[in-house]
């Protein structure tokens, strides 16, 4: 089945929006990790605050670097996803829904590019174009 040039498009805006405003929520945590300051985090699974920041920085920081660039895309999102059921189930457990809704909705959109991938306007797509180039 063949893209069209504004499936791409979309795949694009997608990846640079989403990938774009989580990293804005990877950056202070990435700066909470190599700070001076104690580090005080959600012990979500039990290894501890500063593996649990750690595990977040991954996700929000570099996962979402690669998103952005479209590299290893689907692999990406996978640790996205899982910080976002987190911060949906556990962070915010007890908390209304309007607290879960903004980490099911990045979900969405990244199940949307785990299912669909980076698109054309990736680095995954250029790579994709002259594997496909040096076949033929």
């Amino acid at each position: 089945m063949k893209k069209t040039l504004l499936e791409d498009l979309g795949l694009l805006i997608m990846r640079i929006g989403a990938g774009g405003m989580m990293l804005t929520h990877g950056i202070p945590k990435l700066t909470r990790l190599f700070g001076d300051e104690p580090i005080k985090f959600m012990d979500f699974i039990g290894i501890g605050p500063v593996a649990s920041l750690s595990l977040a920085v991954f996700a929000e920081f570099l996962c979402s670097i690669l998103l952005i660039i479209g590299f290893k895309t689907r692999l990406a999102v996978i640790p996205l996803m899982i910080t976002m059921l987190t911060a949906a189930f556990v962070a915010h457990a007890a908390d209304p829904f309007g607290r879960k809704e903004l980490p099911l909705l990045y979900f969405t959109i990244f199940v949307g590019i785990l299912i669909f991938g980076g698109g054309k306007f990736s680095i995954d797509g250029l790579m994709n174009n002259k594997s496909a180039y040096y076949k033929s």
